[in-house]
């Protein structure tokens, strides 16, 4: 048996790896197309944050936890879910403002016109929920691919 260089880059199979490659648009695309059209259809913010979510952890299994982790960056992955939450209490609050209830969209009808509802479904579905579920879906798998160091930092 051979040894690898510590240096080489993981590789698990390169079936696996081309596989990923090719697969890994076509999913992005449908999870965007989930997203962005999930006010209007079947679907939405969390299906379509989830295979967006989901992209990212195919190419963790293909190329390697710890390589993929560098390469989107923990800031992004925290901005998603925190940029999220902020997206989804700023409609609701904005609501408030209005002298409406926690997301109630009919108020920004004066800002937004006849579709304000429409606008603030829209918000909550792409800014809001498939931010948040893209975001904890990968923290949570970075997390657990890091493993658990008897409480120190992973």
């Amino acid at each position: 048996m051979s040894q690898q260089d510590p240096e080489a880059p993981y590789t698990e199979s390169e079936i696996i790896m081309t596989a990923v490659r090719v697969v890994t648009p076509f999913i992005l695309t449908y999870g965007l197309f989930m997203t962005f059209h999930g006010a209007d259809t079947p679907g939405g913010g969390f299906q379509g944050g989830a295979l967006v979510g989901v992209v990212v952890l195919m190419l963790a299994f293909a190329f390697g936890a710890e390589p993929t982790r560098e390469w989107v960056g923990n800031d992004a992955i925290t901005g998603l879910a925190a940029g999220g939450v902020v997206v989804f209490v700023g409609v609701g609050l904005g609501a408030l403002a209005y002298g409406g209830q926690f997301l109630e969209y009919g108020r920004y009808a004066p800002l937004l016109g006849e579709k304000a509802t429409k606008y603030g479904m829209e918000a909550i579905e792409i800014g809001g929920v498939a931010a948040i579920v893209s975001g904890v879906i990968m923290g949570l798998f970075f997390l657990t691919a890091a493993g658990f160091n008897g409480g120190e930092e992973a």
